[in-house]
């Protein structure tokens, strides 16, 4: 009876050590929700860049927790409708330990309650809807939330440009342009400013002229157009037809290397806020823009640094863990302190980083570093 139990025992002994063996070398799966297509497919591009860029760079220096990360892209479409189905799959079938994305806020909104009740980890580089982080204490976000940016380029028009009226045109259909707007007028009027007018509009309507006379004849200093690039460009457009001489200015909405060649006849003596700039002299953020240039021969976008920093984040978390529990990871972000490349990253106690925001100057067809607001 002893042989049996010998070579039982032997084959327990071997099974346990290749199950280890594969176990050791299986690879970590990370989800990625990005909009590949759809009216702001650049910002979904310059995002899987950025997240596979720290995958590959995780890779070369050996992984995570000595095994290989695995990044798994799904295209949401920008649209909330898409992100249900998309963000199950990969929680049940790939079987991903965290969740990147998604890219605007109103698809994120629909991913997080899920990712949340299954306690998968998920940071968003760019979804800046306050409500976000709400969602639970699995969800985190790297960039700076509306409240953070509406207030920036408030402070920024009466401080640094010294306007005294500023009206806003932002697409009534959305919520992150009405929020921003909305945050944008009320930071303005407390420090002294007036807003003129507060208008809504169709996104993408095609005949701005009314509204944009409108606006205009209440006499704002400033534009103030907390749109997406593509609607910000055909309110510039026609405001500069109408003869505006005055600043505009926008948000993150604007940061796309299609804003300016689309929009050169009217985006001039404009700025917006952000979280990266290209320009930006901190060693890590040049070595970040020389390796973007390299692999993708253009420059990267606020886009693109904020995925590469999410995604680093969380191969940071997961490393720090030691382990690919939802819960450990969750607890390792909560004390992260990461030298992103859109700044130093904390989490304050809802999950939001604190960090400044960076001010971008639209001259002579070119986006130019003009300078940081703290927050």
């Amino acid at each position: 009876m002893k042989a049996p139990i010998l070579s039982f025992g032997v084959a327990a002994l071997l099974a346990g050590l290749f199950m280890g063996c594969n176990r050791s070398s299986q690879t970590i799966k990370v989800g990625g929700l990005v909009a590949l297509t759809g009216e702001v497919a650049t910002f979904g591009a310059a995002s899987r860049n950025g997240y596979q860029m720290a995958v590959q760079e995780w890779n070369q220096r050996g992984g995570v927790l000595g095994r290989p990360l695995e990044l798994v892209i799904r295209d949401d479409q920008g649209h909330p409708a898409q992100s249900m189905d998309l963000v199950t799959r990969l929680i049940e079938y790939d079987r991903i330990v965290g969740l990147l994305g998604a890219n605007l806020s109103k698809v994120s909104l629909v991913a997080a309650p899920i990712a949340q009740a299954a306690g998968i980890p998920m940071i968003s580089p760019s979804s800046s809807d306050p409500r976000l982080t709400g969602t639970g204490d699995f969800i985190f976000r790297v960039c700076f939330t509306d409240r953070d940016q509406g207030a920036a380029g408030a402070l920024f028009a009466f401080r640094d440009l010294k306007a005294r009226k500023a009206a806003c045109i932002f697409d009534g259909g959305d919520s992150f342009p009405a929020e921003v707007a909305q945050v944008f007028k009320d930071k303005f009027t407390s420090l002294g400013g007036q807003v003129v007018d507060f208008q809504e509009h169709a996104s993408g309507a095609a005949n701005l002229k009314p509204l944009v006379a409108k606006v205009l004849g209440s006499r704002p200093d400033v534009l103030y157009l907390s749109d997406f690039y593509p609607d910000a460009v055909l309110i510039a457009r026609e405001a500069r037809t109408q003869g505006f001489k005055g600043a505009l200015v926008g948000g993150d909405g604007w940061d796309s290397p299609k804003l300016v060649p689309a929009g050169n006849l009217g985006l001039d003596s404009g700025f917006f806020t952000t979280d990266f700039s290209k320009d930006e002299d901190r060693p890590i953020v040049q070595d970040f823009v020389r390796k973007y240039r390299a692999r993708h021969q253009e420059d990267p976008s606020a886009f693109a640094a904020l995925a590469y920093d999410a995604a680093n984040v969380l191969f940071d978390a997961i490393q720090r863990a030691g382990s690919t529990s939802g819960a450990a990871i969750k607890a390792a972000l909560r004390d992260t302190d990461y030298p992103g490349v859109s700044g130093r990253i904390r989490f304050g106690p809802e999950r939001n980083p604190i960090k400044s925001s960076i001010v971008i100057e639209i001259k002579g067809g070119r986006m130019l570093y003009r300078g940081s607001i703290a927050p």
